[in-house]
């Protein structure tokens, strides 16, 4: 396994195709916002030092970091626009802070929730079995619209990463996309990215800039395609969020499935990321189950069953009912319409 000195989370952006108050890495996702999706994925490589960088809704990302992840340290993002820009401002902060970048380095988004630590693995172990100085995460998509394209020579070299409003006709026509997501050489990162400038449509310090200043340091970049591209898959907006929810759901659903629980209609259930089922419960359409809930072996919850950090014993029988933080006992069915616990507002 490849530790990385640092992993960089970037969730500076502002995020307002959201059109919300809250800063879009806050919104939640399977009962887990997005940005602590982001963080666990990283956290789960075992970097020396697990980094969030910050801007737009800054007290309000912190607290959502220091709830989720208390030990990340926090960089902050100066008005210099650009995901190069916020690298910098994090490799700054740790260096002021004597944090070691000695090894590889690890960025990744605040935005991408699907995205897993094994993939996140797999990219830090080709980037060390091959020496690049950059690898970057790539997936093919039927329709790259709006996406950084994947450049590549005749030989299959990563030769650099275009933006799409940069990007010619030949090159916008490419479906091999960046992901957002790259293993560097903390040494090369460094030294590339006080060099790099602002001459681009978006005015900006790009990060995929980086990558292109690899071979004319004698250097190379290497990529790792994604087997499954929902994990590339970025938020912009609520429809991106419903979207990237539901396929979300879909997997935890199969999980509980294959470790040996029924739901009858996982399109009607909704199951948060940290909730527990035991072997042999049944869950019954219209279902939902939030927070850190616990249910046990041999229970039956639904149809029309709301369970919100509740404890749910083995063979218990819940229709019909909402438990918020209660708990049921062992061998005991709760009458259907009932109300057991505290609101959120208790």
């Amino acid at each position: 396994m490849t530790v990385p000195a640092a992993a960089i989370v970037l969730a500076a952006g502002k995020g307002t195709r959201m059109l919300s108050a809250v800063p879009k890495v806050v919104h939640p996702l399977a009962g887990l916002s997005m940005i602590g999706h982001a963080l666990r994925a990283a956290r789960g490589t075992h970097p020396q030092t697990l980094v969030a960088v910050v801007r737009h809704g800054r007290e309000c990302v912190v607290e959502e970091i220091m709830r989720v992840a208390p030990d990340t340290f926090i960089a902050d993002q100066d008005e210099i626009p650009g995901t190069g820009r916020a690298v910098l401002c994090a490799l700054d902060a740790l260096s002021a802070a004597q944090r070691s970048l000695d090894g590889p380095v690890l960025v990744t988004s605040g935005d991408v929730p699907l995205l897993s630590t094994a993939t996140l693995e797999a990219l830090l172990d080709l980037h060390k079995k091959e020496g690049h100085a950059v690898t970057v995460l790539t997936s093919q998509v039927p329709d790259p619209t709006g996406y950084g394209r994947i450049v590549r020579a005749e030989d299959g070299r990563v030769v650099r990463i275009v933006e799409e409003k940069d990007a010619s006709e030949d090159e916008r026509a490419l479906h091999e996309v960046n992901a957002g997501v790259y293993v560097f050489d903390g040494v090369f990162l460094r030294e590339t990215l006080t060099s790099v400038g602002t001459d681009n449509a978006q005015g900006e310090v790009y990060l995929t800039d980086v990558l292109a200043a690899a071979e004319p340091a004698g250097r190379t970049a290497g990529a790792l395609v994604l087997s499954d591209p929902w994990e590339a898959q970025g938020c912009n907006d609520r429809v991106q969020l419903a979207e990237l929810g539901a396929e979300m759901n879909k997997r935890i659903c199969e999980r509980h499935m294959r470790q040996g629980v029924s739901i009858i209609d996982p399109t009607s259930t909704w199951i948060d990321v940290d909730v527990t089922i035991g072997a042999d419960t049944t869950i019954w359409p219209g279902s939902v189950l939030r927070g850190i809930t616990q249910v046990g072996h041999g229970c039956e919850i639904g149809p029309g069953t709301t369970l919100d950090s509740a404890h749910v014993a083995d063979r218990a029988l819940v229709r019909a009912a909402w438990v918020a933080k209660g708990s049921v006992s062992a061998d005991t069915m709760v009458a259907p319409f009932s109300v057991i616990g505290q609101s959120e507002s208790d």
